[in-house]
This record gives C-alpha cells, structure tokens and sequence, in this order.
C-alpha cells in the first residue's frame, strides 16, 4: 500500500510540530512519499514565511538585495533546525538561497524558497531523499503539463521507499520557477498520490477534516465523515479552504480517495473523500454550507432575447476584453445576470463595463446589485428530493432576510442563494438549523 501525505504550513511552523510530522509518518510505513509547505502562523499575529518571502522578491525589486525580511525567514528556519537537531548546515543553505532570490529577482522564485527550505529540513530530518519540485512539476502555457509531470515524478521516485517532495512549485517552459496559486501545496501532493498511484493522498492540517459549515458563524458545526469529489469542489470554491479545490483534478481522475487529517490530533478519523461512483450519502440531505461575500450582479433585461442569436455571446466578449471571470450565468426568456467577484470591478472598471454591454446588447434595462453574498447548499442528498428548496428558501424567509438571487445546477447537487453582504452570516445560521438541527433525530 502506498499513500502520499501533504503537511500544510501550521505542521510545519516550528520544529516541535515537524516532530509531530515524523511520528505521524513513522507511525505507518505505507506513509512513503511527504509534500511540504512552508511553515505557516505560530501564533495570532505571527507572519507565514510565504509572506515573508513576497516581501522579501519586493525588497530585491527595489534595492537589489535581500534585507530584513530575509533576515525573519532566516531566524525561523534556523530556529526550526535548532529544534530539531539534526546535521544539516542551514547558514549555508540560507545563504545560497539569499543570493539565488537576488541572482533571479522574481515573486514566484522567492516565494518557491519556503517550501525548498521546508523540503530540504524534512529530507535531513527523515534522513530520505528530497526532490526539487523544479525538476519534476512542469508548467505548460501557464498551466500544469500534467502528462509530463506525472511521467517526471514516477521516474524521480522510482526506487526510492520514501522520499520528500517540495510542494506549491514547479518549472515552465522557459526553465523559470513558476508557483501555483496560494495554497498549491495541496495540487503538489495530488500530482505526486496520480504519479506513483497512491492506494491513499492524505492531506494533514490543523482541522480534523471538513465541517458542515463555517465554525466562526455557528459554533461547533456537525463534521462530515465523507464527501463526494463532486460536493468537494462545490465546497472548497465557495468558501471551504481546508483544501484547495484545483488539488482534486489529478487525483480525480486516478480514483485515488483524499483523507483530510489533523497533524494536532491524528486519532480523529477525518473526512473521506471519494468518487461519486463509491460514494454513499449518511441519509442527510445537505452535506455542507459554503459562502462567499462581496460579490456584484449585473442584470440584463431585453424583450424576446431568447429569439436573438448569440445574445450572451456580447456582454460575455466585453468582460473577456476586460479579463473579468463570473462566478454565475443566472438567466430567464427575456433577461439575463453576471454575478461577478467586485474585486475584479474596481477602479472604475464596472462603469467601463456597464457601458460597453450597454452599446453591445442595447437592454432595455440594465442594472447592479452590489454586496451581494453568495451561498451554497451543497449535496447529493437533495437529489430528487421534494420539497427541499421550500426547506431552503423558507428558512431563510423566517430568519427575515430576502433572497436577491437563486441558481441551481441540474445535476441537483447545489442550489446557490444570493443575500446582501450583511444578511449573510444570519441565513448560513438558517440554513443549518433547518438541514443539521431539524434533521437530527435528537431534535
């Protein structure tokens, strides 16, 4: 049995927790290939080196040289290997680094260094090989050459019974360190579990797996034992972050379960995450509440659009001038809406685009809504079931709050509600009551 394990930044904050990681690892010798972040918060109020490390590509940018926030990720790496004792000459290691960071003069070389230097402590602390993500993860067009990398990765580990893997970054075409997105550590470990064909990707964090909704707006949600691929993706892009949502793709594919764990606690069983197809629901109806705020609707309306050829095909062309994603087409026989993240409609640029659709599609009306938080009701339980939107909508109408926006996905799994900003933490309360409290037997 293989598994692949990836320790995100709060397993690697100190050395004491990356003994943590050991003991989890020597634990269970199907636990062979290690994905690393940098190390992440200690404490409230501490910085994560990642940050530190775009401080630092700025500092390089502006003076040509590495300065003192260089110097704080130097202190806690040090410190790190202090703790552990182990031979490796970090001063060294730091050094080189500092001037490969000033040779390159680039956000996502700097930024690689965490995880690098994460890598290359774990390595010496488990006396295993390290592998450089340069050499095995590859970028294609800005995107993961996926085909390429798995074949890269398999090679590099061949013969090797254990081994680390730096995670967040890889190589592009033009020989250039290229990071993914923040969080991306998680998409490396998921590259690694498709390569050697992992029976297991274990994902540890600080949380023991995902819970029903956000345990900041209700206190000591329900946990879920197991989530779909599907559900997972629904989730993590509305809100969820124990995991990134890009990381399911490689492991998707392959049919390799995810098991999220916690570094803090790893008794606990976590969540499971698997294919739809070996998927079976608890019983409950929704299996999870996801949200997001701010976001911005612009509404269309245009008599006997349906008739017209092509219609959406012209506000989508102006917002594609602009680089500008939506998150949701909802539509009718005569109108049509763009719910859209404001941050990409700062600066004046959602007047610049209000008045371009306006000269492309001439609307007789066109309108914005702004402030608006999204919602998601994510399940495979709500397959077919009746009466549950009226379950939905009416727990919202009696916590006072009007629903300025609905869409759901034919596949049943998800029905998205759209609220103002400041009615958003009230209906996620709503909705839980009514799907984990009314559906409990003890209620």
């Amino acid at each position: 049995m293989i598994k692949v394990c990836k320790f995100g930044g709060t397993s690697m904050a100190d050395g004491i927790t990356a003994l943590r990681v050991k003991r989890i690892l020597d634990a269970d010798p199907a636990r062979r290939y290690v994905v690393v972040s940098a190390p992440g918060k200690r404490y409230s109020g501490d910085v994560k080196v990642t940050d530190l490390l775009y401080e630092t590509a700025r500092e390089v940018k502006e003076g040509g040289h590495v300065g003192d926030a260089y110097a704080r990720v130097a202190a806690r790496y040090r410190s790190i290997v202090k703790e552990l004792s182990i031979g490796l000459d970090i001063d060294a290691l730091l050094e080189e680094t500092a001037r490969a960071i000033e040779e390159e003069g680039d956000a996502d070389f700097a930024a690689s260094r965490g995880e690098y230097l994460s890598g290359r402590i774990m390595a010496a602390l488990l006396e295993v090989p390290f592998i450089d993500a340069k050499d095995v993860v590859k970028f294609k067009g800005g995107n993961l050459n996926g085909k390429l990398s798995y074949s890269l990765v398999r090679k590099a580990l061949k013969g090797k019974p254990r081994a680390v893997v730096a995670g967040f970054y890889g190589e592009d075409e033009n020989g250039r360190v290229k990071t993914f997105p923040r969080g991306g550590s998680d998409i490396t470990g998921a590259i690694v579990a498709r390569a050697v064909g992992a029976d297991e990707y274990e994902n540890w964090t600080d949380v023991s797996g995902f819970l029903a909704c956000d345990p900041r707006i209700v206190p000591s949600p329900v946990g879920i034992g197991t989530l779909s691929y599907k559900e997972l993706r629904e989730l993590s892009y509305m809100g969820a972050d124990v995991l990134h949502s890009d990381a399911v793709y490689p492991v998707r594919e392959a049919n390799i379960p995810i098991r999220i764990l916690n570094t803090f606690r790893p008794e606990d069983a976590g969540t499971r995450i698997v294919s739809t197809e070996h998927f079976h629901p608890d019983g409950r109806t929704v299996t999870g509440i996801a949200g997001k705020k701010n976001f911005t609707v612009i509404f269309l309306e245009k008599a006997r659009m349906n008739e017209m050829s092509g219609f959406a095909l012209l506000p989508l062309k102006v917002l594609k001038r602009h680089n500008i994603s939506f998150e949701h087409m909802p539509s009718g026989i005569d109108t049509l809406s763009f719910v859209i993240d404001s941050s990409g409609l700062k600066n004046g640029v959602l007047q610049e685009v209000i008045g371009e659709i306006g000269k492309a599609v001439s609307p007789d009306k066109i309108s914005v809504i702004e402030n608006v938080a999204l919602i998601a009701v994510v399940g495979h339980g709500m397959n077919r079931k009746v009466g549950t939107a009226a379950r939905l909508f009416g727990a919202i109408a009696r916590a006072g709050v009007n629903v300025r926006m609905i869409d759901q996905g034919s596949s049943e799994l998800n029905i998205i509600v759209g609220v103002d900003n400041e009615n958003y933490e009230r209906s996620i309360k709503a909705v839980y009551d009514e799907f984990f409290l009314r559906d409990d037997p003890a209620f």
